[in-house]
Parts: C-alpha cells; sequence; structure tokens
C-alpha cells in the first residue's frame, strides 16, 4: 500500500455554507486526512458531511465560544471565515480548497490529486532571488541554468504553495461582465517561484501553506456582513505574506496544480462586494509595495504587528475601515497566540531572520 505525504501532519480547511457532497469527488485523495470545516452563515442549519472522512466542524457558535471577544475577527457571511480553521488546527501544513472545486484532469485525462501536488511544491526549497528560466529547478527534468549564482542555489524554505484553477477562471466582477462565457482550458506544466518584490493576487481556493512557518499572516482580514468590502480576503492575505515572506527569507510558488472550478459566481453580487476594493487597491497596492519591516520583526507575529501599525497609520486615511481592519489585525494575533503557544519552528524563523 502507497504511503500517504504528511498523513499526521496535514490538515484540510474547508469553508461552507451547504452539503459537502463534492468530497465525494476527492474522497481517493482527501479520505486519509483531517478535516476542518468552517461553517458560515446560520449556525443552527445542519451541514452533512459524506460518510467515511475525519472532520471536525465549526459554527458560529463555537467560534464566539472559543474566541470570546476576540471572535469579531473572524468575518462572517464570507468564505474568509476559513481563517478559523488555520488558527485551531495543530499540523504543520495546511491545505484549504473551496466547496466549489472538483478534481481536474491533467492533458492526458488522467485525475490531478492537487494536495499531492503541493506537498511536493511545499516540501522543496523556493528561489525568490533570482529567477530560473527553467522555472522550478528542483522539478524533475529541469535545474539551474547556465549563470545561475551558485551562492543561491540551495533555495529558502517554501511557505505558500498557490495552485490553479481549469474551467472559471478567478476573474474580478467588471471582467466576469465583460468576458462571462470565457473559460480557462489553458494546462501549463509550470510551478515556478514568485520573486522577491513582487506582489501577487493570491486566490484561497486552491492553496496551501506551511503553518509552522507564515500561518499567523494567513489572515483574511474583515470581510462580508457588515464590512464595506468583499472578495478580497484571499488577496489581502496574499499582500501580507508576500511582503512578510520578503523580510523573513521565505518563498511561495505558483502554477500546479490545478482544481476544476465548477461555478462562476454572480458578477452583479460580486460588484457590490468588490466596488469599494476595486478603488482601493490602485492605493492598498503601493502600500505594500513600500512596506519596509524593521529588523525587530523577527517573527511573523512581529511583522504582522509592525504591518497593523502602517496599515491603520497610511491606509486609515482612505476609509475608516482599515483602522478597523487594523485592529482586526492585531486581535487575530493575540488570538493565535492564545491557541498556539510558540513552537520551535517559527523560533528557527525568527532567528533565521535577525542573522
Amino acid at each position: 500500500m502507497a504511503t500517504v505525504p504528511l498523513k499526521d501532519e496535514l490538515d484540510i480547511v474547508i469553508p461552507t455554507i451547504r452539503n459537502l457532497d463534492f468530497l465525494e469527488m476527492w474522497r481517493p485523495f482527501f479520505q486519509p486526512y483531517h478535516l476542518i470545516i468552517v461553517q458560515d452563515g446560520d449556525p443552527s442549519k445542519t451541514i452533512r458531511v459524506p460518510d467515511g472522512f475525519d472532520y471536525e466542524l465549526y459554527n458560529r457558535n463555537d467560534i464566539n465560544k472559543i474566541l470570546g471577544p476576540r471572535a469579531s475577527c473572524i468575518s462572517f457571511k464570507d468564505s474568509a471565515c476559513r481563517c478559523f480553521g488555520y488558527m485551531v488546527s495543530k499540523k504543520k501544513y495546511i491545505y484549504t480548497i473551496d466547496d466549489d472545486c472538483f478534481v481536474a484532469k491533467d492533458p492526458s485525462g488522467k485525475d490531478i490529486n492537487a494536495l499531492e501536488q503541493h506537498i511536493k511544491n511545499l516540501l522543496c526549497p523556493a528561489t525568490p532571488y533570482f529567477f530560473n528560466t527553467l522555472y522550478d529547478p528542483f522539478r524533475d527534468g529541469a535545474d539551474f541554468v547556465r549563470g545561475y549564482p551558485f551562492s543561491l542555489r540551495e533555495g529558502v524554505p517554501t511557505a505558500v504553495s498557490h495552485g490553479l484553477w481549469l474551467n472559471i477562471p478567478d476573474y474580478d466582477a467588471p471582467t466576469q461582465l465583460v468576458k462571462p462565457l470565457e473559460r480557462n482550458t489553458r494546462y501549463v506544466d509550470t510551478v515556478l517561484t514568485i520573486p522577491k518584490g513582487t506582489l501577487f493576487p493570491m486566490c484561497g481556493m486552491n492553496l496551501a501553506f506551511d503553518r509552522d512557518l507564515i500561518g499567523p499572516a494567513m489572515y483574511f482580514g474583515l470581510m462580508g456582513d457588515g464590512q464595506p468590502i468583499g472578495r478580497y480576503d484571499d488577496m489581502w492575505a496574499g499582500w501580507c505574506c508576500k511582503v512578510i515572506c520578503d523580510h523573513l527569507g521565505l518563498g511561495i510558488k505558483t502554477g500546479l496544480p490545478y482544481i476544476y472550478h465548477s461555478k462562476a459566481s454572480n458578477p452583479f453580487v460580486n460588484l457590490k462586494k468588490e466596488y469599494n476594493g476595486i478603488f482601493w487597491q490602485e492605493e492598498i497596492i503601493p502600500f505594500f509595495q513600500q512596506l519596509n519591516l524593521s529588523k525587530e520583526s523577527t517573527t511573523v507575529q512581529k511583522c504582522y504587528v509592525e504591518m497593523a501599525k502602517q496599515v491603520n497609520e497610511k491606509l486609515g486615511k482612505i476609509d475608516p475601515y482599515f483602522a478597523k481592519l487594523a485592529d482586526a489585525m492585531v486581535t487575530w494575533i493575540e488570538a493565535w497566540d492564545e491557541l498556539n503557544p510558540a513552537t520551535k519552528d517559527s523560533a528557527k524563523v525568527a532567528n533565521a531572520a535577525s542573522k
């Protein structure tokens, strides 16, 4: 019998408002792992999970009970609630997937084991300091090309593996409106490290990360019910994570694996959620591009609290929402530290960053 990679070291986090029938398709790949299901919306509703899966399910009542007053930092009626699952997990690695994502097929017609590829990405180094034109030099059949500095070939730890999607692309509402029938059929057999100093739009529906290395920065913000913005939760986490990874000497990979994104969300509903974000991102992105963290910020938590202070000072001028978000970022770290006492791995990162 084949060994299951990271069976006891990885949790799968799924946010949902509906029965999880989609897991039947994923059973061959997910059944050996522990699932953390974060139920959004009405906590009195019963969510059905197919038999045979090892899981724990949290609803809003559970979140309020576990976090108390700090539960205010967890979004309501938004898939950003998934980050509560990251907080309560006790595993080293997290894979998160949306409940409208199915198993994709590669060009040969074979089912893609997305989780297996994410694990491969996370377990081999990243190369953010110098771009390799053969993309990931650690894949079979590839290596560092002529001219690549030998001093950089060891790479750095990979903190995040960002997967992609076939069928429904991850577009914003304006693009959805002008390209309603567009589908992504391009399968690109590539994994690459996002270079240092370069931001990217992170999508949370097919994402894995090393929780020990970057978990406290995987906060999906204040979105959804009662907030003036939605659908920027994963992107906010991505911008924060990238700046912190660059600061601490960690890497982020994107590309394989693909999942099949089955359902296009309503572009008019999305436009309402994104409306403020479309304007705000033109100031948010330059903020992150220019954000510098101090040498004293030697852990992810310290980086994140310093970042929250700058969000309040610089983005708070755009809208009062950002002062509220900055407070929630600090609350998130307080809650994280309460549920997750310092680990040896986080100490290692701190020591590496301080050298």
